[in-house]
């Protein structure tokens, strides 16, 4: 079964063109343990996971993005659907006399 890792690392092989032979050898590991983390039955640390996609002549770039799953048990995009179509019922443009009263300013 593969999982994030696994599918990132037989990623990088297949970009690569290497053997798995070459690839260990070039990421200092041996050639059972990369297969290991290829099918997923071992998973490498972030430093390893970074080595073998290295030597595979690749970069790995990280960015953290949030996740926003669910709020109140109100998944997001639900929530998100709800609120749209309560923003429908204003207009789209206030208008110019909101009909308040005017209050005449205070001299100090």
């Amino acid at each position: 079964m593969q999982n994030t890792s696994s599918a990132l690392l037989d990623a990088a092989r297949r970009r690569s063109g290497l053997s798995l032979r070459e690839i260990a050898r070039r990421a200092g590991t041996s050639h059972a343990t990369l297969s290991a983390y290829l099918h997923g039955t071992k998973t490498p640390s972030l430093e390893t996971l970074v080595r073998i996609v290295e030597s595979c002549g690749l970069a790995v770039d990280i960015s953290l993005e949030p996740r926003i799953r669910s709020a109140n048990g109100v998944p997001r995009g639900d929530e998100l659907e709800q609120v749209l179509r309560l923003a429908a019922q204003f207009p789209a443009r206030a208008a110019r006399d909101p009909g308040f009263p005017v209050f005449p300013r205070r001299r100090a």
